[in-house]
């Protein structure tokens, strides 16, 4: 058998005996497997079981010399990655092996825009390979990408920054910059973890209709496993860094093996909110709040039109009690808890305690500051690399001078811990040392320190798998009796809207389309898009409960 023989009879990946530590700690512990050309592998397993490390393992992005490999191989048709020098994997990164990344939001630069970032990586990749790069031809290719992924006016958009795009939106540019160089292989981490179920589907199918076209390989790593039901072939079940089965997906939601594969299988957030008490006070209420975003061109950057991102917004919000905010990605849910919160401009009135708040400058509104907290949706990108976990959560008692000595917040910093359910030993350790989940509890300790009245939780469980997004409802609802929080959430996963909720609003191109009681809302929606919304997550739903049932 010649050599071309044998490359094309090999795997296009193997993954065998891989270990990987951090400081010593072993996080992956001898993991093998293999993918071949056309085909869809799966890794699953909760947070902090290794899905992610291993995967940024197969292109050397872990940052060494902090990780270390004790054991194990990584071969792409033949070719030894683990030990290949830095410019054999220049020319493998991007070109033969493309990456979307968990977090798009801290993946692509604040500072410059999608058409500069896409531009400047499409001429990059050129350079590498040897290719002249054009930027003009490079500018081309940018909006044909862009239009591939289903990104509409995508000559305007390439003048957009990231946080002027929604989760969907920048997810979509990390595929079409992932795709720019059609790859052997596609590493999808999470790709659909921001985005609501009407444009998960769509993220989806176009992630099957290019697969097809290329004839590309795909390592899925997703905790919703309705995706990887309808998307993988095989399936690896990681658990503390080791897989504990692997199988077919057909074999494997028929009838799991291994116990833990059967709990991750059943797992999914559970129960109701406890009703708000009637006579419970308004605390927050928006008469026409409206958020526009100018458009500017030109050398003197004059505004020529605006983005109207939020249209004459009314809501209540009363203590104690859970604001559901739904809709499909840009539909304006964040923009307008931001806008709540007075965390940028908007027009309109809007009361906290009775007091009017959307006249007060960073001034007046610093006091009310402690008493309006957000937990992020990003639990890798909302803590700073650079601080302890204990600083994290101590900062703004800093900022509030609310603890008289360092005693006194180290010792504020342990309750909070213990109050989230992790150890206060942690708070001398790093984010990075901590899973998805073990973050997220970080960042509802750093905002619950300060004793807030009111929190934003904006997507606090899309970047979780199934049993970390019902530990975190659970802590989220107990937190709520506990301390009488008002919550405003947010978020695409209507099964835990339904789980935290008394009342939802719906949100559709900025404007709120209908609103009520939680159960009225699902049970009896009146307005068409409310009923395609729900009807998208119901059918989301019974591929879950299909995949737990078999």
């Amino acid at each position: 058998m010649n050599e071309e023989m044998k490359a094309a009879s090999r795997p296009l990946l193997e993954v065998d005996n891989l270990s990987v530590a951090f400081g010593g700690k072993t996080v992956v512990d001898h993991v093998s497997f293999t993918i071949n050309r056309g085909e869809t592998l799966a890794l699953v397993g909760e947070s902090g079981s290794g899905k992610s490390v291993t995967a940024l393992s197969i292109l050397k992005l872990l940052p060494y010399p902090l990780a270390s490999h004790p054991s194990g191989s990584i071969r792409l048709q033949g070719q030894e990655l683990l030990t290949a020098p830095a410019g054999a994997l220049r020319r493998i990164r991007g070109n033969r092996v493309g990456m979307i990344f968990q977090e798009p939001m801290t993946s692509l630069n604040p500072l410059h825009r999608i058409g500069r970032q896409i531009v400047e990586m499409l001429m990059l990749h050129r350079a590498t390979n040897g290719a002249s790069a054009n930027r003009d031809s490079a500018r081309k290719r940018a909006v044909e990408l862009l239009k591939l992924v289903g990104i509409t006016d995508a000559e305007r958009r390439l003048q957009s920054f990231p946080h002027e795009l929604s989760g969907g939106q920048r997810q979509r540019v990390m595929i079409a910059m992932a795709l720019a160089n059609e790859p052997d292989l596609l590493i999808a981490d999470e790709p659909t973890t921001a985005v609501d179920v009407t444009v998960q589907a769509q993220i989806l199918a176009l992630l099957q209709d290019l697969q097809a076209r290329l004839g590309m390989a795909l390592l899925l790593i997703s905790h919703d496993l309705g995706i990887v039901r309808k998307m993988a072939d095989r399936v690896c079940v990681m658990q503390a860094g080791r897989i504990v089965e692997a199988s077919a997906t057909r074999d494997l939601f028929r009838a799991p093996q291994h116990a833990y594969s059967r709990q991750l299988l059943a797992a999914e957030p559970r129960g109701r909110k406890e009703p708000v008490v009637a006579s419970a006070p308004e605390l927050l209420a928006a008469n026409d709040v409206k958020v526009w975003f100018p458009i500017k061109k030109g050398i003197f950057r004059r505004v020529v039109d605006h983005i109207h991102a939020v249209e004459r917004a009314d809501l209540q919000l009363r203590t104690g009690e859970t604001l559901g905010i739904v809709g499909e990605s840009g539909s304006g849910k964040t923009t307008l808890g931001l806008a709540l919160l007075r965390l940028i401009r908007s027009s309109g009135e809007i009361r906290f305690d009775s007091r009017r708040i959307d006249r007060l400058g960073k001034r007046g509104m610093r006091p009310l500051r402690r008493e309006m907290q957000v937990v992020f949706q990003d639990p890798y990108g909302a803590l700073s690399p650079r601080l302890s976990v204990g600083e994290i959560i101590a900062e703004g008692l800093q900022v509030h001078d609310l603890a008289a000595t360092p005693a006194d917040r180290e010792t504020a910093v342990i309750e909070a811990l213990r109050e989230v359910g992790l150890d206060p030993e942690s708070r001398h350790r790093y984010p990075h040392e901590f899973s998805g989940g073990q973050r997220q509890r970080i960042s509802i300790a750093r905002a619950l320190i300060l004793k807030p009245r009111l929190v934003m939780l904006d997507e606090p469980t899309s970047a979780l798998d199934m049993s970390v997004q019902a530990q975190i409802v659970d802590l989220l609802r107990d937190l709520q009796r506990r301390h009488d929080l008002a919550y405003l959430f947010i978020s695409h996963d209507l099964r835990v809207v339904r789980a935290m909720s008394d009342r939802v609003l719906v949100m559709r191109a900025g404007e709120i389309v209908e609103t009520g009681a939680v159960d009225q809302i699902f049970d009896d929606p009146q307005q068409d898009y409310t009923k395609a919304l729900l009807a998208a997550a119901l059918q989301h739903r019974v591929v879950h409960q299909e995949t737990v049932q078999q």
